[in-house]
């Protein structure tokens, strides 16, 4: 059984005892997530699509890590002005491990 989910803009396909990784959430190591914009449902009992959600399905997991992903150097540069910039940026994350998928198509 897997699910399709929207998280932080976007989608993610998930599997229950699944470990995924969103954008930074509001919670903390340990807490419970559920996620009820759901985009499609599938299992043995068939399939469902929302329109653009389907409805009464949940998607519940809890925090695994607070983690940030990978450095990102951005280089900025004028030609023939002397003019440099170098930035970084890391992404706030959080790894989630998934443990029910509900509703339509379960």
């Amino acid at each position: 059984m897997f699910a399709i989910i929207e998280s932080g803009g976007r989608q993610v396909r998930v599997e229950e005892d699944a470990l995924v990784t969103v954008d930074r959430l509001d919670k903390e190591v340990g807490d419970e997530v559920t996620f009820d914009r759901v985009l499609f449902v599938a299992g043995d009992g068939g399939f469902a699509t929302g329109t653009p959600y389907v409805a009464d399905a949940t998607v519940t997991g809890v925090v695994d890590a607070l983690d940030r992903g990978p450095k990102i150097r951005v280089f900025r540069k004028r030609r023939r002005k002397a003019w440099r910039r170098t930035l970084g940026h890391r992404t706030a994350l959080t790894r989630i491990r998934i443990t029910g998928i509900s509703g339509a198509g379960s």
